[in-house]
Protein backbone atom coordinates (compact mmCIF):
# COMPACT_ATOMS: atom_id res chain seq x y z
CA UNK A 1 0.00 0.00 0.00
CA UNK A 2 1.37 3.68 -0.71
CA UNK A 3 1.92 5.43 1.93
CA UNK A 4 2.47 8.48 0.60
CA UNK A 5 1.58 9.56 -2.69
CA UNK A 6 0.91 12.57 -5.27
CA UNK A 7 0.31 11.51 -9.03
CA UNK A 8 0.70 14.24 -10.72
CA UNK A 9 4.26 15.19 -9.51
CA UNK A 10 7.23 13.57 -9.62
CA UNK A 11 9.23 14.99 -6.86
CA UNK A 12 7.19 13.75 -4.21
CA UNK A 13 8.34 10.53 -2.68
CA UNK A 14 7.27 7.36 -2.86
CA UNK A 15 7.27 4.71 -0.56
CA UNK A 16 6.05 1.24 -1.52
CA UNK A 17 7.39 -0.73 1.25
CA UNK A 18 4.37 -2.92 2.69
CA UNK A 19 3.37 -3.43 6.82
CA UNK A 20 2.39 -7.05 7.98
CA UNK A 21 -1.12 -6.49 8.99
CA UNK A 22 -4.20 -8.36 7.81
CA UNK A 23 -5.51 -4.75 6.20
CA UNK A 24 -2.80 -5.32 4.11
CA UNK A 25 -2.70 -8.12 2.97
CA UNK A 26 -6.11 -8.13 2.14
CA UNK A 27 -5.51 -4.69 0.31
CA UNK A 28 -3.45 -6.75 -2.06
CA UNK A 29 -5.22 -9.79 -2.71
CA UNK A 30 -8.76 -8.88 -3.26
CA UNK A 31 -7.99 -6.38 -5.99
CA UNK A 32 -5.87 -8.91 -7.14
CA UNK A 33 -8.56 -11.53 -6.72
CA UNK A 34 -11.14 -9.56 -8.73
CA UNK A 35 -8.96 -9.68 -11.52
CA UNK A 36 -7.93 -13.01 -11.84
CA UNK A 37 -11.98 -13.70 -11.47
CA UNK A 38 -12.45 -11.52 -14.53
CA UNK A 39 -10.53 -14.05 -17.23
CA UNK A 40 -12.14 -16.93 -15.51
CA UNK A 41 -15.47 -15.90 -15.80
CA UNK A 42 -14.05 -15.51 -19.76
CA UNK A 43 -13.24 -19.17 -20.03
CA UNK A 44 -16.38 -20.31 -18.44
CA UNK A 45 -18.54 -17.52 -20.66
CA UNK A 46 -17.12 -19.01 -23.51
CA UNK A 47 -17.80 -22.89 -22.14
CA UNK A 48 -21.07 -21.65 -21.44
CA UNK A 49 -22.11 -20.47 -25.06
CA UNK A 50 -19.95 -23.62 -26.48
CA UNK A 51 -22.21 -26.44 -24.14
CA UNK A 52 -25.61 -24.44 -25.90
CA UNK A 53 -24.17 -25.70 -28.63
CA UNK A 54 -23.14 -29.28 -28.16
CA UNK A 55 -21.47 -31.57 -25.94
CA UNK A 56 -18.62 -31.81 -28.82
CA UNK A 57 -17.48 -27.94 -28.66
CA UNK A 58 -17.79 -27.97 -24.37
CA UNK A 59 -15.41 -31.26 -24.60
CA UNK A 60 -12.97 -29.74 -27.10
CA UNK A 61 -13.26 -26.79 -25.14
CA UNK A 62 -11.32 -28.82 -22.40
CA UNK A 63 -8.13 -29.33 -24.98
CA UNK A 64 -8.05 -25.84 -26.98
CA UNK A 65 -8.14 -24.12 -23.55
CA UNK A 66 -5.51 -25.67 -21.35
CA UNK A 67 -3.37 -25.81 -24.40
CA UNK A 68 -3.85 -21.76 -24.57
CA UNK A 69 -3.37 -22.43 -20.55
CA UNK A 70 -0.04 -23.66 -21.08
CA UNK A 71 1.49 -19.63 -22.72
CA UNK A 72 -0.40 -18.22 -20.41
CA UNK A 73 1.28 -19.57 -17.72
CA UNK A 74 4.69 -19.57 -19.64
CA UNK A 75 4.01 -15.60 -19.09
CA UNK A 76 2.70 -15.57 -15.95
CA UNK A 77 6.23 -17.00 -15.11
CA UNK A 78 7.88 -14.06 -16.61
CA UNK A 79 5.23 -11.47 -14.66
CA UNK A 80 5.72 -13.33 -11.64
CA UNK A 81 9.91 -13.14 -11.76
CA UNK A 82 9.38 -9.77 -12.42
CA UNK A 83 7.11 -9.06 -9.95
CA UNK A 84 9.52 -10.32 -7.56
CA UNK A 85 12.59 -7.92 -8.93
CA UNK A 86 9.71 -5.23 -8.89
CA UNK A 87 8.72 -5.46 -5.23
CA UNK A 88 12.23 -6.26 -4.00
CA UNK A 89 13.09 -2.91 -5.62
CA UNK A 90 10.26 -1.23 -4.16
CA UNK A 91 11.32 -2.73 -0.49
CA UNK A 92 14.28 -1.44 -0.77
CA UNK A 93 12.81 2.21 -2.66
CA UNK A 94 15.05 1.79 -5.43
CA UNK A 95 11.74 3.33 -7.40
CA UNK A 96 13.98 4.67 -10.38
CA UNK A 97 15.08 0.81 -11.74
CA UNK A 98 11.34 -0.18 -11.94
CA UNK A 99 10.84 1.33 -15.38
CA UNK A 100 14.05 -0.48 -16.66
CA UNK A 101 12.95 -3.91 -15.87
CA UNK A 102 9.48 -2.97 -16.93
CA UNK A 103 10.74 -2.00 -20.47
CA UNK A 104 13.18 -5.34 -20.37
CA UNK A 105 10.08 -7.38 -19.35
CA UNK A 106 7.98 -6.33 -22.44
CA UNK A 107 11.16 -7.05 -25.10
CA UNK A 108 11.30 -10.49 -23.77
CA UNK A 109 7.33 -11.34 -23.54
CA UNK A 110 7.24 -9.98 -27.44
CA UNK A 111 10.01 -13.01 -28.56
CA UNK A 112 7.75 -15.27 -25.83
CA UNK A 113 5.24 -14.61 -28.36
CA UNK A 114 6.32 -14.71 -30.96
CA UNK A 115 7.94 -18.00 -30.59
CA UNK A 116 4.57 -19.47 -29.34
CA UNK A 117 2.36 -18.36 -32.42
CA UNK A 118 5.52 -20.28 -34.59
CA UNK A 119 4.62 -23.42 -32.40
CA UNK A 120 1.32 -23.40 -32.67
CA UNK A 121 0.94 -23.16 -36.30
CA UNK A 122 3.63 -25.49 -37.28
CA UNK A 123 4.36 -27.95 -34.37
CA UNK A 124 1.59 -28.04 -32.38
CA UNK A 125 -0.52 -30.18 -35.08
CA UNK A 126 1.94 -32.83 -35.55
CA UNK A 127 1.81 -33.87 -31.59
CA UNK A 128 -1.94 -32.87 -31.31
CA UNK A 129 -2.63 -35.24 -34.32
CA UNK A 130 -0.60 -37.97 -32.75
CA UNK A 131 -2.46 -37.55 -29.27
CA UNK A 132 -6.34 -37.17 -30.22
CA UNK A 133 -8.03 -40.20 -30.95
CA UNK A 134 -11.25 -38.49 -32.38
CA UNK A 135 -10.35 -36.77 -35.95
CA UNK A 136 -13.15 -34.11 -35.53
CA UNK A 137 -12.14 -33.32 -31.54
CA UNK A 138 -8.14 -32.95 -33.87
CA UNK A 139 -9.98 -30.60 -36.96
CA UNK A 140 -11.75 -28.46 -34.39
CA UNK A 141 -8.92 -27.78 -31.81
CA UNK A 142 -6.56 -26.96 -34.65
CA UNK A 143 -9.09 -24.24 -36.07
CA UNK A 144 -9.29 -22.81 -33.19
CA UNK A 145 -6.17 -22.79 -31.81
CA UNK A 146 -4.35 -20.91 -35.24
CA UNK A 147 -7.18 -18.21 -34.38
CA UNK A 148 -6.72 -17.76 -30.37
CA UNK A 149 -2.71 -18.03 -30.09
CA UNK A 150 -3.01 -14.58 -31.44
CA UNK A 151 -3.95 -13.14 -28.48
CA UNK A 152 -0.84 -14.16 -26.60
CA UNK A 153 0.82 -10.94 -27.87
CA UNK A 154 -2.05 -8.68 -25.60
CA UNK A 155 -2.02 -11.36 -23.05
CA UNK A 156 1.76 -11.17 -22.29
CA UNK A 157 1.97 -7.59 -22.18
CA UNK A 158 -1.02 -7.34 -20.25
CA UNK A 159 1.05 -9.55 -17.74
CA UNK A 160 3.50 -7.10 -17.51
CA UNK A 161 1.47 -4.72 -16.46
CA UNK A 162 -0.15 -7.26 -13.68
CA UNK A 163 3.89 -7.32 -12.33
CA UNK A 164 4.13 -3.64 -12.21
CA UNK A 165 1.07 -2.72 -10.33
CA UNK A 166 1.39 -5.72 -7.88
CA UNK A 167 4.86 -5.29 -7.58
CA UNK A 168 4.44 -1.58 -6.45
CA UNK A 169 1.21 -2.21 -4.49
CA UNK A 170 -1.33 -0.55 -6.53
CA UNK A 171 -3.55 -3.33 -7.61
CA UNK A 172 -6.95 -2.18 -7.12
CA UNK A 173 -6.13 -1.01 -10.59
CA UNK A 174 -5.98 -4.45 -12.06
CA UNK A 175 -10.17 -4.25 -11.91
CA UNK A 176 -10.45 -2.00 -14.59
CA UNK A 177 -8.36 -3.82 -17.50
CA UNK A 178 -9.75 -6.97 -16.28
CA UNK A 179 -13.60 -5.38 -16.04
CA UNK A 180 -13.08 -4.21 -19.93
CA UNK A 181 -11.97 -7.72 -21.37
CA UNK A 182 -14.84 -9.26 -19.54
CA UNK A 183 -17.49 -7.60 -20.85
CA UNK A 184 -16.33 -7.82 -24.29
CA UNK A 185 -15.71 -11.18 -24.56
CA UNK A 186 -19.51 -11.65 -22.92
CA UNK A 187 -20.90 -9.68 -25.92
CA UNK A 188 -18.46 -11.00 -28.92
CA UNK A 189 -19.11 -14.37 -27.63
CA UNK A 190 -22.58 -13.99 -27.82
CA UNK A 191 -22.23 -11.74 -31.12
CA UNK A 192 -19.66 -14.61 -32.86
CA UNK A 193 -20.78 -17.57 -31.72
CA UNK A 194 -24.51 -17.61 -32.37
CA UNK A 195 -24.20 -14.98 -35.04
CA UNK A 196 -26.41 -11.90 -33.48
CA UNK A 197 -26.85 -8.16 -34.06
CA UNK A 198 -25.57 -8.21 -37.21
CA UNK A 199 -22.52 -10.47 -36.89
CA UNK A 200 -21.56 -13.60 -38.83
CA UNK A 201 -22.33 -16.66 -37.36
CA UNK A 202 -19.14 -18.65 -36.40
CA UNK A 203 -19.41 -21.13 -34.12
CA UNK A 204 -16.86 -22.88 -32.19
CA UNK A 205 -13.80 -20.60 -33.91
CA UNK A 206 -16.18 -17.50 -32.64
CA UNK A 207 -15.10 -17.89 -28.94
CA UNK A 208 -11.27 -17.94 -30.22
CA UNK A 209 -12.12 -14.50 -32.24
CA UNK A 210 -13.81 -12.73 -29.11
CA UNK A 211 -11.20 -13.75 -26.41
CA UNK A 212 -8.58 -12.42 -28.79
CA UNK A 213 -10.57 -8.84 -29.01
CA UNK A 214 -11.28 -8.83 -25.57
CA UNK A 215 -7.46 -9.24 -24.24
CA UNK A 216 -6.71 -6.03 -26.82
CA UNK A 217 -9.46 -4.42 -25.41
CA UNK A 218 -8.41 -4.91 -21.84
CA UNK A 219 -4.84 -4.21 -22.69
CA UNK A 220 -5.44 -0.82 -23.83
CA UNK A 221 -7.85 0.00 -21.06
CA UNK A 222 -5.12 -0.53 -18.84
CA UNK A 223 -2.60 1.06 -20.00
CA UNK A 224 -5.01 4.41 -20.44
CA UNK A 225 -5.50 4.70 -16.48
CA UNK A 226 -1.28 4.37 -16.29
CA UNK A 227 -1.55 7.38 -18.48
CA UNK A 228 -4.44 8.97 -16.58
CA UNK A 229 -3.27 8.19 -13.14
CA UNK A 230 0.06 9.54 -13.94
CA UNK A 231 1.85 5.75 -13.04
CA UNK A 232 3.68 5.26 -15.93
CA UNK A 233 5.55 8.68 -15.58
CA UNK A 234 5.67 8.68 -11.87
CA UNK A 235 7.52 4.83 -12.13
CA UNK A 236 9.45 5.95 -15.47
CA UNK A 237 8.09 3.26 -17.41
CA UNK A 238 8.58 4.52 -21.02
CA UNK A 239 11.76 6.56 -19.81
CA UNK A 240 13.78 4.71 -22.34
CA UNK A 241 13.59 1.75 -24.89
CA UNK A 242 16.99 0.84 -25.17
CA UNK A 243 18.00 -2.40 -24.61
CA UNK A 244 19.81 -3.28 -21.21
CA UNK A 245 21.68 -7.01 -21.31
CA UNK A 246 22.52 -6.78 -17.48
CA UNK A 247 18.79 -6.04 -17.00
CA UNK A 248 17.55 -8.59 -19.24
CA UNK A 249 19.58 -11.07 -17.75
CA UNK A 250 18.44 -10.78 -14.30
CA UNK A 251 14.66 -11.21 -15.68
CA UNK A 252 15.65 -14.03 -17.34
CA UNK A 253 17.71 -15.85 -14.94
CA UNK A 254 15.09 -14.86 -12.21
CA UNK A 255 12.08 -15.88 -14.50
CA UNK A 256 13.14 -18.80 -16.32
CA UNK A 257 12.77 -21.64 -13.76
CA UNK A 258 9.67 -19.58 -13.03
CA UNK A 259 8.27 -20.17 -16.89
CA UNK A 260 9.91 -23.95 -16.68
CA UNK A 261 7.85 -24.44 -13.75
CA UNK A 262 4.46 -23.10 -14.46
CA UNK A 263 5.04 -24.56 -18.42
CA UNK A 264 5.34 -28.00 -16.91
CA UNK A 265 2.89 -27.37 -14.45
CA UNK A 266 -0.08 -26.70 -17.30
CA UNK A 267 1.95 -29.11 -20.19
CA UNK A 268 0.83 -31.76 -17.72
CA UNK A 269 -2.44 -30.93 -17.31
CA UNK A 270 -3.11 -31.13 -20.99
CA UNK A 271 -1.74 -35.01 -21.05
CA UNK A 272 -4.69 -35.43 -18.32
CA UNK A 273 -6.72 -34.14 -20.97
CA UNK A 274 -5.29 -36.29 -23.87
CA UNK A 275 -5.70 -39.13 -21.52
CA UNK A 276 -9.38 -38.16 -20.37
CA UNK A 277 -10.29 -37.57 -23.99
CA UNK A 278 -9.45 -41.01 -24.49
CA UNK A 279 -12.42 -42.26 -22.39
CA UNK A 280 -14.59 -40.44 -24.95
CA UNK A 281 -16.41 -36.47 -25.05
CA UNK A 282 -18.95 -37.12 -22.03
CA UNK A 283 -15.79 -37.70 -19.65
CA UNK A 284 -14.17 -35.06 -21.15
CA UNK A 285 -16.82 -32.26 -20.98
CA UNK A 286 -17.25 -33.27 -17.20
CA UNK A 287 -13.50 -32.45 -16.76
CA UNK A 288 -13.58 -29.34 -18.76
CA UNK A 289 -16.68 -27.89 -16.44
CA UNK A 290 -14.15 -29.08 -13.54
CA UNK A 291 -11.73 -26.66 -15.04
CA UNK A 292 -13.48 -23.60 -15.24
CA UNK A 293 -15.10 -24.55 -11.50
CA UNK A 294 -11.73 -25.28 -10.52
CA UNK A 295 -10.26 -21.46 -12.05
CA UNK A 296 -13.00 -19.54 -10.68
CA UNK A 297 -12.86 -20.74 -7.64
CA UNK A 298 -9.21 -20.25 -6.97
CA UNK A 299 -9.14 -17.44 -7.98
CA UNK A 300 -9.28 -16.10 -3.96
CA UNK A 301 -6.25 -18.79 -3.43
CA UNK A 302 -4.26 -17.21 -6.27
CA UNK A 303 -4.71 -13.58 -5.28
CA UNK A 304 -3.14 -15.00 -2.02
CA UNK A 305 -0.57 -16.58 -3.88
CA UNK A 306 0.51 -13.70 -5.45
CA UNK A 307 0.40 -11.35 -2.34
CA UNK A 308 2.35 -13.75 -0.98
CA UNK A 309 5.31 -13.72 -3.46
CA UNK A 310 5.14 -9.70 -3.64
CA UNK A 311 4.93 -9.31 0.33
CA UNK A 312 7.90 -11.89 0.88
CA UNK A 313 10.13 -10.38 -1.50
CA UNK A 314 9.26 -6.56 -0.56
CA UNK A 315 10.19 -7.46 3.60
CA UNK A 316 13.03 -8.94 2.49
CA UNK A 317 14.09 -5.60 0.87
CA UNK A 318 13.10 -4.18 4.04
CA UNK A 319 15.97 -6.50 5.73
CA UNK A 320 13.04 -8.37 7.68
CA UNK A 321 14.16 -11.65 6.58
CA UNK A 322 12.77 -13.07 10.49
CA UNK A 323 9.17 -11.48 9.63
CA UNK A 324 8.96 -13.96 6.60
CA UNK A 325 7.55 -17.10 8.34
CA UNK A 326 5.40 -14.58 10.41
CA UNK A 327 3.82 -13.59 6.94
CA UNK A 328 3.17 -16.95 5.52
CA UNK A 329 0.97 -17.85 7.96
CA UNK A 330 -1.20 -15.02 8.52
CA UNK A 331 -1.65 -15.03 4.70
CA UNK A 332 -2.14 -19.10 4.76
CA UNK A 333 -5.08 -18.69 7.88
CA UNK A 334 -6.69 -16.10 5.52
CA UNK A 335 -6.80 -18.20 2.10
CA UNK A 336 -7.54 -21.17 4.06
CA UNK A 337 -10.81 -18.96 5.03
CA UNK A 338 -11.71 -18.50 2.02
CA UNK A 339 -11.19 -21.78 0.27
CA UNK A 340 -12.95 -23.72 3.10
CA UNK A 341 -16.17 -21.58 2.36
CA UNK A 342 -16.13 -22.37 -0.95
CA UNK A 343 -15.82 -25.63 -0.46
CA UNK A 344 -18.80 -26.08 1.94
CA UNK A 345 -20.43 -23.89 -0.86
CA UNK A 346 -19.58 -26.22 -3.23
CA UNK A 347 -20.72 -29.24 -1.48
CA UNK A 348 -23.80 -28.25 -0.77
CA UNK A 349 -25.10 -26.66 -4.07
CA UNK A 350 -22.89 -28.72 -6.83
CA UNK A 351 -26.65 -29.03 -8.66
CA UNK A 352 -26.57 -25.18 -9.43
CA UNK A 353 -22.89 -25.09 -10.23
CA UNK A 354 -23.01 -27.87 -13.02
CA UNK A 355 -26.57 -27.01 -14.42
CA UNK A 356 -25.65 -23.60 -15.98
CA UNK A 357 -23.54 -25.49 -18.56
CA UNK A 358 -26.85 -26.42 -20.15
CA UNK A 359 -26.40 -30.12 -20.53
CA UNK A 360 -28.61 -33.19 -19.34
CA UNK A 361 -29.43 -34.64 -15.60
CA UNK A 362 -27.52 -37.74 -16.50
CA UNK A 363 -24.52 -35.43 -17.39
CA UNK A 364 -24.87 -33.85 -13.99
CA UNK A 365 -25.56 -36.67 -11.73
CA UNK A 366 -22.36 -37.85 -13.44
CA UNK A 367 -20.24 -34.86 -12.47
CA UNK A 368 -20.97 -34.33 -8.96
CA UNK A 369 -18.44 -36.77 -7.75
CA UNK A 370 -15.75 -35.30 -9.53
CA UNK A 371 -16.98 -31.94 -7.97
CA UNK A 372 -16.71 -33.63 -4.43
CA UNK A 373 -12.86 -34.50 -5.21
CA UNK A 374 -12.16 -30.74 -6.77
CA UNK A 375 -14.13 -29.00 -3.78
CA UNK A 376 -11.25 -30.43 -1.57
CA UNK A 377 -8.59 -30.32 -3.61
CA UNK A 378 -9.10 -26.00 -3.96
CA UNK A 379 -8.44 -26.57 0.15
CA UNK A 380 -5.33 -28.69 -0.37
CA UNK A 381 -4.19 -25.87 -3.10
CA UNK A 382 -5.15 -23.17 -0.30
CA UNK A 383 -2.36 -24.06 1.94
CA UNK A 384 -0.03 -26.34 -0.97
CA UNK A 385 0.77 -23.00 -3.21
CA UNK A 386 1.36 -19.57 -0.53
CA UNK A 387 4.40 -21.96 0.55
CA UNK A 388 5.11 -22.26 -2.90
CA UNK A 389 5.38 -19.04 -3.87
CA UNK A 390 7.22 -17.83 -0.38
CA UNK A 391 10.02 -18.87 -2.39
CA UNK A 392 9.64 -17.60 -5.42
CA UNK A 393 9.55 -14.63 -3.19
CA UNK A 394 13.18 -15.31 -1.85
CA UNK A 395 13.88 -15.24 -5.28
CA UNK A 396 14.96 -19.27 -5.14
CA UNK A 397 13.60 -19.88 -8.34
CA UNK A 398 15.21 -22.66 -9.13
CA UNK A 399 14.12 -24.32 -5.96
CA UNK A 400 10.40 -23.90 -7.52
CA UNK A 401 11.96 -25.72 -10.54
CA UNK A 402 13.10 -28.36 -8.17
CA UNK A 403 9.73 -28.70 -6.52
CA UNK A 404 7.43 -28.80 -9.72
CA UNK A 405 9.48 -31.64 -11.33
CA UNK A 406 9.17 -33.86 -7.82
CA UNK A 407 5.14 -32.94 -8.25
CA UNK A 408 5.05 -33.54 -11.89
CA UNK A 409 6.20 -36.79 -12.01
CA UNK A 410 3.89 -37.74 -9.04
CA UNK A 411 1.33 -36.53 -10.98
CA UNK A 412 1.95 -37.95 -14.59
CA UNK A 413 2.30 -41.33 -12.96
CA UNK A 414 -0.76 -41.52 -10.85
CA UNK A 415 -3.00 -40.74 -13.86
CA UNK A 416 -1.17 -42.85 -16.26
CA UNK A 417 -1.72 -45.83 -14.42
CA UNK A 418 -5.25 -44.40 -13.12
CA UNK A 419 -6.64 -43.35 -16.52
CA UNK A 420 -4.33 -44.99 -19.23
CA UNK A 421 -3.12 -48.04 -17.66
CA UNK A 422 -5.95 -49.51 -15.42
CA UNK A 423 -9.23 -47.32 -17.06
CA UNK A 424 -10.37 -46.10 -13.77
CA UNK A 425 -13.20 -43.46 -13.49
CA UNK A 426 -12.38 -39.72 -14.10
CA UNK A 427 -13.34 -39.55 -10.30
CA UNK A 428 -10.49 -41.67 -9.39
CA UNK A 429 -8.19 -39.86 -12.17
CA UNK A 430 -9.30 -36.24 -10.62
CA UNK A 431 -7.50 -37.18 -7.01
CA UNK A 432 -4.43 -36.82 -9.17
CA UNK A 433 -4.82 -33.21 -8.01
CA UNK A 434 -4.83 -34.39 -4.28
CA UNK A 435 -1.50 -35.63 -5.48
CA UNK A 436 -0.31 -32.80 -7.11
CA UNK A 437 -0.86 -30.25 -3.98
CA UNK A 438 0.87 -32.57 -1.80
CA UNK A 439 3.72 -33.04 -3.20
CA UNK A 440 4.25 -29.35 -3.91
CA UNK A 441 3.37 -28.60 -0.22
CA UNK A 442 6.38 -31.12 1.60
CA UNK A 443 9.23 -29.35 -0.02
CA UNK A 444 8.13 -25.60 -0.29
CA UNK A 445 6.92 -25.90 3.68
CA UNK A 446 10.66 -27.76 4.86
CA UNK A 447 12.90 -25.25 2.01
CA UNK A 448 11.08 -22.12 3.86
CA UNK A 449 11.95 -23.83 7.14
CA UNK A 450 15.33 -24.43 6.76
CA UNK A 451 16.27 -20.87 6.18
CA UNK A 452 18.54 -21.56 3.22
CA UNK A 453 17.09 -18.76 1.61
CA UNK A 454 18.02 -16.16 3.65
CA UNK A 455 21.48 -15.60 1.99
CA UNK A 456 19.57 -15.27 -1.01
CA UNK A 457 20.28 -11.86 -3.15
CA UNK A 458 18.63 -10.91 -5.84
Amino acid sequence: MLKSIVLPTMSTAMNLRVQITNKQILGIALPIALAILVPQINFITNNIFLGRLNEKALAVAGITGVYYLIFAVIGNGLNNGLQALIARRAGENRIDEIGNLFVQGIRIAFVMAFLGILVTWFIAPQILHWAIHDEDTYTMSIAFLRIRIFGLFFLYLYQMRNAVLVGTNQSKYLIIGTGTEALVNIVLDYCFIYGKLGFPSLGFNGAAIASVIAEGAGLLSIFIVLHVKGIGQQLQLFKSFAFDKRTTRLILVQSSPLIGQYALSIITWEFFYILIEHHGSRDLAISNTMRNIFGFFGCFTWAFAATTNTMVSNIIGQGMHDKVIYLVHRIIRLSLLFAGCICLLLNLLPHLFLSIYGQEESFITAAMPVLRIVSTALVLMSVATIWLNAVTGTGSSKMNLLIEMIAVSFYITYVYLVLEKWKLSIVIGWGSEWVYWICTFIPSYLFMQSNKWKSKKI
